[in-house]
This record gives C-alpha cells, sequence and structure tokens, in this order.
C-alpha cells in the first residue's frame, strides 16, 4: 500500500477553503485542516464581523472546525499574531505613511501562509500546503510550474497568489 501524502489546508472557514479540503481528501491526500489565529477578539467580548467580508474572524474559525468535524480530518488552530502584526498590519502602515497603497492580502499569502504556515507544515511532516484561492496551475514537462489566472475571471484569485 503507497502511503498518502499529507497536505495542510488553510481553512478559513470560508466555502473554497472548505471544497480544497474535501476534494484533496476524495483524491486520496491525509488531509490536516490548519486555522490561523491572526488577531484577538475585542476584551468586551463583542465580535466584529460585519458585512465587511472580512476574513479569519471568530464565526469563521468555528466554520473552519465544523467543516473540519464533517470530513473527518483533524483540525488545529494555530497563533500567528505576533508575525500577522509585523509582516501584515505595520507593513501596510509603513506603506501607506510613505504614500504608497499596499495590498494586505498579498503580504499575508507571502509571509504567513507560504512562510510561516509552510514551516508549521513541514514541522507537522506534511508534503504540501493548500488554500482555497481560484487560479489555475500548468506543470511543463520539465516540471515548472506555472501560476495561470482562473477560468473564470471574476472568481479569479492568481492575483493574491504570484508573490
Amino acid at each position: 500500500m503507497v502511503k498518502s501524502k499529507r497536505i495542510i489546508v488553510a481553512m478559513s472557514g470560508g466555502v473554497d477553503s472548505a471544497v480544497a479540503a474535501l476534494l484533496l481528501k476524495k483524491q486520496g491526500f491525509d488531509v490536516i485542516g490548519v486555522t490561523l489565529r491572526l488577531w484577538s477578539q475585542p476584551e468586551d467580548g463583542t465580535t466584529t464581523k460585519t458585512k465587511t467580508n472580512r476574513c479569519c474572524s471568530v464565526e469563521d474559525v468555528d466554520d473552519a472546525r465544523r467543516v473540519c468535524h464533517k470530513l473527518e480530518i483533524p483540525h488545529y488552530f494555530v497563533n500567528f499574531e505576533k508575525e500577522f502584526q509585523e509582516h501584515v498590519i505595520d507593513y501596510f502602515v509603513n506603506e501607506y505613511d510613505t504614500g504608497r497603497t499596499p495590498h494586505p492580502c498579498l503580504a499575508c499569502n507571502d509571509k504567513i501562509k507560504f512562510d510561516f504556515l509552510l514551516r508549521r507544515a513541514l514541522f507537522l511532516d506534511a508534503d504540501y500546503i493548500a488554500t482555497g484561492h481560484y487560479a489555475r496551475l500548468r506543470t511543463s514537462e520539465n516540471g515548472d510550474v506555472q501560476l495561470l489566472q482562473g477560468i473564470d475571471n471574476s472568481k479569479d484569485q492568481s492575483y493574491v497568489l504570484y508573490t
């Protein structure tokens, strides 16, 4: 019997990461869901989730946990608050102060998911990490991988993965 490949799926609590986890499990991967704690809930106990389409809220963590339970895969909640503050929030503020308008999702994917999460995945003996971003990959005959726009341009998220 061939050992299945272990993959860490960044579970945001949204539909895209849930579908990614489901599809990877159906393909025979040993899927582990990981939700990233990027900031704390306010001290007064209120939640800040509104119609602002903010990611990574307390409710999103609960949604991710429920999806992992339903898919019968392990779920871990990893604290990256310090890293998020330094590499996303502080970066955004510093760039904005200099007159530039940075895209915080680029910094988050580049530093938090594809650096710190990758290191955590390696610690968990994972072979891959995955997100629920909508894009395409093409592998050439020599093994080089290209990031391509998604087929449906209205759903394409390759622009937040290019870094």
